[in-house]
């Protein structure tokens, strides 16, 4: 598979599961990008990692060197593709809207946030792992949102059809997911923050694509909204506070472990176009959902 049709393929997927209605008004994703390498490099090894820097290149270099490599993939943004994370953040705003918060209050909240990203994010050297795969020429992908959109997708899905009375029923649900059995046996497995075991569950909104956390703003407008529990992949301090105020369940399934599902589900569904022998590092571990793999 050529490293430009693999690409486009993913872009694909991202927007197969993207939130938003209007899916043919999604051109690209900002935060996903072949950040080096010529489009016509024929794409059969893959080295795939959660955090991709200047290491995890200098690795994917000695790998090469001993057994052969043409690609490296990242799923958190590097290069412009990190520089440019806020931009993603835009389709938040269908997800509110969704959960029943007002257009208005929803685009409102979400540009406030945009820019509080984009004023973090400036400061930083995001050129490093760049840098060193063009110096040691070696092909450099990342896959964020795209990844993220299908761990969305499937949390909510996976939730629907269980219909979980109590907030201890969601944990119970996620830890039959192989990737969040993974991570429970390595003591990072899904967990309740926020709410007894035995509340109800209510109604729940799984947040897990949009580039990174929303406003902390939002949560007690969620409240009144209906929304008794949030599902997450992981949450700050700041947002911490601000939703213990609002009185909501918060079960955060796991950051890696979310990580891993998304990536996991895009690889299955380029395997099913093509197979490729994929390396695993920096916390990623494979799990194929595909029949005889």
């Amino acid at each position: 598979m050529k490293l430009s049709h693999l690409y486009n393929r993913i872009v694909a997927f991202g927007i197969d599961k993207d939130p938003r209605k209007n899916k043919t008004a999604i051109l690209a994703y900002a935060d996903s990008a072949v950040l080096w390498g010529k489009s016509d490099t024929q794409v059969k090894k893959v080295l795939v990692g959660i955090d991709i820097e200047a290491s995890e290149i200098l690795l994917a270099d000695s790998i090469r060197a001993r057994q052969g490599l043409d690609l490296v993939i990242s799923h958190h943004p590097e290069g412009k593709a990190y520089a440019a994370l806020a931009d993603v953040m835009r389709l938040q705003v269908d997800i509110l809207i969704k959960a029943g918060i007002p257009k208005s209050v929803a685009g409102e909240l979400l540009e406030e946030r945009q820019r509080e990203v984009a004023r973090r994010i400036s400061p930083a050297n995001h050129m490093r792992a760049v840098d060193a795969a063009k110096l040691l020429n070696i092909p450099f992908m990342c896959v964020h949102t795209p990844a993220d959109n299908q761990v969305s997708s499937f949390i909510q899905g996976v939730l629907q059809k269980a219909k979980p009375k109590k907030v201890q029923d969601v944990i119970d649900i996620l830890g039959k997911i192989p990737e969040y059995k993974i991570a429970s046996a390595n003591s990072a497995g899904p967990r309740i923050i926020l709410g007894n075991p035995k509340r109800p569950v209510g109604k729940i909104l799984v947040e897990m694509t949009g580039g990174t956390e929303g406003n902390k703003d939002v949560y007690d407008k969620l409240y009144r909204a209906g929304v008794r529990t949030l599902v997450s992949m992981h949450l700050s301090e700041e947002h911490f506070k601000k939703v213990k105020d609002a009185n909501l369940n918060v079960v955060v399934a796991g950051h890696i472990s979310s990580d891993n599902l998304g990536l996991n589900l895009i690889l299955d569904r380029i395997e099913r176009e093509e197979k490729l022998s994929i390396m695993e590092c920096s916390g990623f571990r494979r799990v194929s959902r595909n029949k005889g793999a």
